[in-house]
């Protein structure tokens, strides 16, 4: 049994609808989570591939395989990968931010954004706490996933930041937020699962990219039941052709940037 790592957000729902309904999952099992979960589940070996924060892996290449030609990164705006503000982004140095405690490529991404970038430093302090309990807590909150797709169409008066774009406007290179990985242990032990999986891999992102008006009449109940606020088809659509499923020289690129700056900033450790 080949046991996957399922994030159950929004922008990863056309893989895995497709991984489900047009391949073989009799030897897979599929175990949900967030990212930071599947990120310590991973490096526990307690599953054996995951779509993981693109940081886990540059922290620990050592235990980890990429699954070639696959990862959730954007050239340009990512849509829910947002910094909601009550204030400028360069006026907030010296101030708290409230991070995600789902999130780690993403808060170090933000660092970076503000360091790097903006020349300012923020005090980042992750919590689990709902946005609207915890809004009034800091002048600026970094929100991922279905999260911020809900927040954005529920707060007024308040600056969002995209931190895909912000990436994209200063460094023209593609964010790699998260990329398919595997435990190095699996490619030896579980070689024929492994590399079925791979294949379905390819064959699951192919048919999403391929179907993506379908899957959005399967996905909008769904989010209805988990509360998001009502979202049309074409919405979901051009959401997830914001998305880049691929992982080419560009992307390489902009990942080695990322790694350099953490590197640099001391986020690997």
């Amino acid at each position: 049994m080949l046991r996957i790592g399922k994030v159950t957000y929004a922008n990863l729902f056309p893989i895995f609808y497709m991984l489900e309904k047009k391949c073989d999952c009799s030897r897979y099992e599929f175990i949900e989570g967030v990212p930071s979960t599947l990120n310590r589940m991973l490096r526990n070996e307690e599953i054996d591939i995951s779509p993981s924060s693109s940081i886990e892996y540059l922290r620990y290449q050592n235990k980890y395989t990429i699954i070639e030609g696959h990862s959730i990164s954007s050239k340009g705006p990512i849509g829910s990968i947002l910094l909601f503000s009550r204030r400028p982004i360069e006026r907030l140095d010296g101030l708290t931010v409230l991070t995600s405690a789902q999130s780690e490529s993403s808060v170090a991404l933000l660092d970076i954004i503000f360091k790097k970038f903006y020349k300012i430093n923020c005090y980042l302090r992750p919590t689990d706490k709902p946005f609207e309990l915890v809004v009034n807590e800091a002048e600026a909150y970094l929100l991922i996933g279905d999260d911020a797709l809900k927040a954005q169409k529920t707060v007024m008066d308040i600056y969002i930041y995209d931190l895909g774009e912000l990436w994209y406007k200063n460094t023209e290179l593609p964010f790699v937020f998260a990329l398919w990985i595997v435990r190095k242990g699996c490619c030896t032990e579980k070689t024929e699962l492994f590399e079925k999986f791979t294949g379905d891999l390819n064959k699951a992102k192919m048919l999403a990219l391929k179907g993506l008006n379908k899957i959005a009449q399967e996905l909008r109940p769904l989010l209805l039941s988990r509360h998001l606020l009502p979202v049309t088809d074409d919405e979901l659509v051009s959401y997830w052709r914001g998305i880049s499923y691929d992982f080419e020289d560009e992307h390489r690129r902009g990942l080695e940037l990322f790694r350099m700056y953490s590197e640099e900033l001391g986020l690997l450790a």
